[in-house]
């Protein structure tokens, strides 16, 4: 059962609703679960195949609705296919679809100018989203801005493909936490790329609102027996480059912040190649 005393909510990273049942088995309570292009092909049931379009899309559909079956209280995150092609019609299209798939849903939308105008429409239909990969405070107060007005929005900071370029991942989430304190709560940070249990510690140390983590990040922490961080937690960041924190304010329009980010675009290059090799 979720012990006592921690408020960050836990999420599964993963494509596969076997995860799922384990997941909640293993820790007695799950609170939601992201996915991806790249977790849908990693699904067991994807291997070896290939998909048409339409079928691609019944899959990933009847992966959501099982995983909803398993935590039907808890928020699923479904990322919409894009490309540095893409236009605000389509992902709005495709987001509109998405959503009407369960009650559930967030709607995940790359942190690019496209996917910023669409999310901002999203919000104001009433649709749930999940901005991804963050790898900037200015992006994450882009985000902030673009989702004025939700109820419910998230911002995922990637923090292991930080530590991958010698910079500490951890650091962008401490400060997006920092930084969204300044604002009024409707867009809570979901720290992502969580790659260890010291990622998986600092963020709930750091009071992250939402943690997801795969499936053996979640397993160790649960044969750890669901230890929490104590207020003498100290975060083991080796050599890792300190990302310093900037006094950026939220309450420009989103267009006037600096979105651009080579990892955001190779990020959503690998999404897209994942998905793109399913299809026939």
């Amino acid at each position: 059962m979720r012990p006592t005393g921690l408020k960050t909510k836990i999420f599964l990273d993963s494509g596969d609703p076997n995860e799922t049942k384990e997941t909640i088995h293993l820790l007695g309570f799950l609170d939601g679960q992201t996915t991806n292009p790249s977790l849908i092909a990693k699904n067991p049931s994807a291997q070896g195949k290939k998909f048409t379009k339409d079928e691609i899309a019944s899959f990933y559909k009847g992966v959501i609705t099982e995983i909803n079956s398993l935590i039907p209280n808890g928020s699923i995150s479904i990322e919409v296919y894009a490309d540095k092609n893409s236009t605000v019609e389509n992902l709005c299209e495709e987001g509109r679809k998405m959503f009407s798939w369960i009650p559930n849903a967030h709607i995940k939308y790359p942190i690019i100018k496209a996917g910023l105008e669409a999310a901002q429409r999203s919000v104001k239909e009433g649709i749930r989203v999940n901005m991804t990969l963050c790898f900037t405070e200015e992006q994450a107060a882009a985000v902030y801005s673009a989702t004025t007005g939700a109820k419910d929005a998230y911002v995922s900071p990637f923090a292991g493909r930080l530590d991958d370029k010698g910079l500490n991942g951890m650091d962008l989430i401490k400060n997006i936490i920092k930084t969204y304190k300044n604002g009024d709560g409707h867009t809570k940070v979901l720290a992502a790329s969580i790659r260890n249990m010291d990622h998986f510690m600092c963020s709930i140390a750091m009071s992250a609102d939402i943690i997801t983590a795969p499936f053996k990040i979640l397993k160790e922490w649960a044969e750890k027996g669901l230890q929490i961080p104590g207020p003498d937690y100290i975060y083991p960041k080796g050599n890792l480059q300190e990302i310093l924190y900037q006094e950026i304010a939220l309450n420009k329009p989103w267009q006037e912040y600096n979105i651009s980010h080579e990892m955001t675009d190779a990020g959503l290059g690998k999404f897209a190649n994942d998905w793109n090799n399913l299809i026939k």
